[in-house]
């Protein structure tokens, strides 16, 4: 079942609907009129999770021996009304894009490698 949350943010509300068989959905609390729930903290707080994860992901895959010129990271992010942002997952899997670029710009010859997982 789907609900709507609302996500207090710098610039304003934002409405959200998760869906609420994902584990850690507890109803937070719920005005009045009954159709959409406040989401526990801030969405910038929630986010700050997700970008320790790529911060962390950057400084691991960044220099070394590989050295790219270019690190480019996709993840699909799910937000949660009480666990936050969550890196979403796709076939059960924790899901995380890794592209590693050697070789100057677009087009012209340039060589990348791929990971998901």
């Amino acid at each position: 079942m789907d609900e709507l949350v609302r996500w207090q943010t710098d610039q304003g509300p934002v409405i959200v609907e998760v869906d609420t068989r994902e584990p850690g959905f507890q109803s937070v609390s719920r005005p009045d009129h009954g159709l959409i729930f406040n989401a526990a903290e801030r969405l910038e707080s929630a986010l700050d999770h997700v970008r320790g994860a790529a911060e962390s992901a950057l400084r691991t895959l960044q220099g070394g021996k590989l050295n790219p010129d270019m690190i480019e990271l996709e993840f699909g992010v799910k937000l949660n009304a009480s666990a936050g942002a969550v890196i979403a997952k796709t076939a059960g899997e924790g899901h995380l894009k890794v592209k590693l670029t050697w070789g100057g710009p677009a087009g012209s010859g340039q060589a990348s490698t791929e990971e998901e997982g």
